[in-house]
This record gives C-alpha cells, sequence and structure tokens, in this order.
C-alpha cells in the first residue's frame, strides 16, 4: 500500500490549512448547556458556508463528494492549527460521523431530503439513543419498547449514557419492535424527535466533571412509522452500520487529535524536570522510550486508519475491521494520558490541558471511557476475532 499523498492531496492540504488560519474561531468553546450547541452549530455553520462540512458526503447529498483520506488530511490540518476546541467532543458529531452516513446508506429519499442538509448546514444536534442500564456491551439485549399503533410507534424505556441528549433535536433510537423474537432480530432504528411528548432527559455528571452524559426516559412516545430508517424488525443491521462508521472513519478526528497530544508532551518533556529531579524528563531513558513508543502506536494507528479507508474505498462501507482501530486506539489514548501525568507530576492538578479543555487530569479521567464507549474492549476483541480473523464464538 503507498501511504504518500498524492499532489492533489497536497494541494488539498495547503488549502485547508490556509482556511483553517483565517476562520478558526480564537475563543474556548463553552463547557456546557444552551452556549455550548450554540458555538457548535455556528462551528458547523461556518464550515458549510466555507465549504467545509461533509467532505467526504456524496455530492447529492450536500458533501464535497471527497475521499475520506481528504477527510483525514482536514482533521490534521484542524489538530495542526492548534484549535481552542476539538472535534469530537462536539454536540454535532453524531449527526456528521454516524447518523448522517447512516441515512446515507439505509435512510429514505425523504428522510434523506429532510434531514440532512439540516445536518450539513449546523442546524440541528443530533445524540444517540443504543445504550441501556442493561444493555450496553451486550447492546442486542435492550428492552426499551415499541409497539405499533396505526401508524404510529408507541415507546416506553429507558436509555443511558446518551450525549448531548440535552441540547439535541433528533435521536437515532434503537427500540424492541418484536419482543418474541431472538434478540438480535426484533429490533428497529427509528429517528426520535427529542421534543415529542413523553421524554424526560436527567443529565449525568462525570467523574471528569463532564455532563455531556444523559438518561432518557419514554413513556407513551409516539413516532410516525415514517421514521423507521431501514425496516421494522431488520434495525440490528441498521445499528450494524452506524457502529461500523463510529468504530472506524468516525474517529479520524480523533486520532489525529491524540497524535498532536503526543508531540506536545514530547515538548513537555524537553522543558519539565525529570524523575532524578535534574535533567529534563525526556533525557530519563524510560520516558524517552514511553515517548518513542506512543510516537510510533500513533503513526501505526494511522496507517491502520488509511488502510480502512483503503477498504471503504473498495466496499462502501466501514467493515468490522473498524473494531481493530478502536481498540488500539482506546488503549493508546490511555497510555499517552497516563504517560502526561507521569511526565507533568503534580503540576496537572494546576494546569490547563493542551488542547485548552481544563486541567490535565480532566483529559485523564475522560480516557477511561475510550474502553467502554461504542463497545468495551472484550466487545472488540470478540468482533475482531470472528468477524476479521474467522474464529469461532465462545
Amino acid at each position: 500500500m503507498n501511504l504518500d499523498f498524492t499532489p492533489d492531496e497536497d494541494a488539498f492540504r495547503e488549502e485547508a490549512r490556509t482556511w483553517l488560519a483565517e476562520h478558526l474561531p480564537a475563543g474556548p468553546r463553552p463547557p456546557e448547556g444552551d452556549e455550548m450547541r450554540a458555538f457548535d452549530l455556528a462551528w458547523q455553520r461556518t464550515l458549510y458556508d466555507g465549504g467545509w462540512a461533509g467532505i467526504n458526503w456524496p455530492v447529492e447529498f450536500g458533501g464535497r463528494g471527497l475521499t475520506d483520506i481528504q477527510q483525514m488530511i482536514w482533521y490534521e490540518e484542524f489538530a495542526r492549527a492548534e484549535p481552542p476546541f476539538t472535534l469530537n467532543n462536539s454536540c454535532t458529531f453524531v449527526g456528521n460521523n454516524h447518523g448522517g452516513p447512516t441515512l446515507i446508506v439505509s435512510g429514505s429519499d425523504e428522510q434523506k431530503a429532510f434531514h440532512l442538509p439540516k445536518i450539513l448546514r449546523g442546524d440541528v444536534v443530533w445524540c444517540q439513543g443504543f445504550s441501556e442500564p442493561g444493555a450496553g456491551s451486550d447492546l442486542a439485549s435492550l428492552s426499551c419498547r415499541a409497539e405499533i399503533d396505526g401508524d404510529e410507534l408507541v415507546v416506553n424505556g429507558q436509555k443511558i449514557w446518551t450525549s448531548y441528549a440535552h441540547v439535541a433535536d433528533f435521536q437515532e433510537l434503537l427500540v424492541r419492535t418484536d419482543p418474541s423474537a431472538p434478540k438480535h432480530k426484533g429490533i428497529s432504528w427509528v429517528i426520535c424527535d427529542m421534543r415529542t411528548p413523553g421524554i424526560e432527559i436527567r443529565e449525568i455528571t462525570t467523574m471528569s466533571h463532564v455532563n455531556d452524559f444523559c438518561e432518557v426516559f419514554y413513556d407513551d412516545v409516539r413516532i410516525p412509522l415514517t421514521n423507521v430508517v431501514g425496516q421494522i424488525n431488520d434495525g440490528w443491521r441498521t445499528a450494524m452500520s452506524t457502529l461500523s462508521f463510529e468504530r472506524g472513519t468516525a474517529f479520524m478526528a480523533d486520532q489525529v487529535e491524540l497524535a498532536a497530544v503526543v508531540e506536545r508532551l514530547i515538548d513537555e518533556a524537553r522543558t519539565r524536570t525529570g524523575p532524578d529531579g535534574r535533567r529534563a524528563a525526556i533525557a530519563d531513558d524510560e520516558i524517552a522510550r514511553r515517548l518513542a513508543t506512543a510516537r510510533a502506536e500513533v503513526t501505526a494507528l494511522r496507517a491502520m486508519t488509511i488502510a480502512g479507508i483503503s477498504r471503504v474505498l473498495r466496499t462502501g462501507v466501514p467493515g468490522p475491521e473498524g473494531s481493530m482501530v478502536r481498540l488500539f486506539h482506546g488503549e493508546l489514548h490511555q497510555r499517552v494520558y497516563q504517560l502526561a501525568l507521569d511526565i507533568i507530576g503534580a503540576d496537572a492538578l494546576r494546569l490547563t490541558s493542551i488542547d485548552g479543555h481544563g486541567n490535565w487530569t480532566g483529559p485523564y479521567l475522560q480516557s477511561f471511557a475510550y474502553t467502554i464507549g461504542g463497545g468495551t474492549t472484550d466487545i472488540q476483541r470478540n468482533i475482531v476475532g470472528e468477524r476479521v480473523l474467522g474464529l469461532p464464538r465462545v
């Protein structure tokens, strides 16, 4: 595989770098609430107006129709610009990175026409209603139920860990529409208007002092059958498409930002005193080894991502190989931030983080979620073993 960029891709990089230098917001992103939502949507609208929204979305759905490689170049240039906020934590993430792409693959013409332009323009926020208190890693055990009543679904149940539900307009919602079917059957993927009567949202504050997560309760929530994406009782197939995006190319921004973290951490090690109290931290053999390993691993992660992009170019849809990227990235993310605390030391309790989002301990605590969200590391290993390596289920 040739990992070099073409002249067109190099020209695209220069175009992106120039545009970001002229348009990147200078002020910090508000940490929560309506101000955060307004900031994220305003940035999405800026991207749309500048022609940078939906870089790899098909032209017929409002995107630029460019490649995932060019999308990755965009993420690299965004991280290089040292922005005051991250892309993967934006409340526009779900709509842009797997809600919208799922509709492109599985949605009806009417659903695409109504929702995709709103997502790209920054008119709406989407959230994901998949996990439940008893159905997290074992997503197929979900029990949130929807009964057909005329031309509507009546939904009752609960979802949890729903990022940005409190500021969302729409939700990609998994519900059980046939409780008598095997657990991977009888599930439907529906678009839920978050302002529908019967929805109650409770915010959850995490140990990293982030309150993006929410619990969502549904009490006789009525959703039109026209909001079903794909077919009734065929939602597991649609959900696997969604999760393939989430575990694969959707996290390119996060991977690129992690590479930038490593480079800035190397700079920190050059200026901070090491364990012996005399020399720079980078002069310590063990710290130098861990930094070199981290740099090599983020480079390997980039190569894995490019390989995944090449497969998508052939198939049109991310496959189970995305779980390899998701697994490696989650564990690497934790190693990098553990290394950061080892280098920064007690100063981590008072210094702002390299990405401008609070102290170093916040990103460290948040890193624990990377081996849980989107499917735990055990789930990812099972997917790799069964669907990539062809091993028998145990």
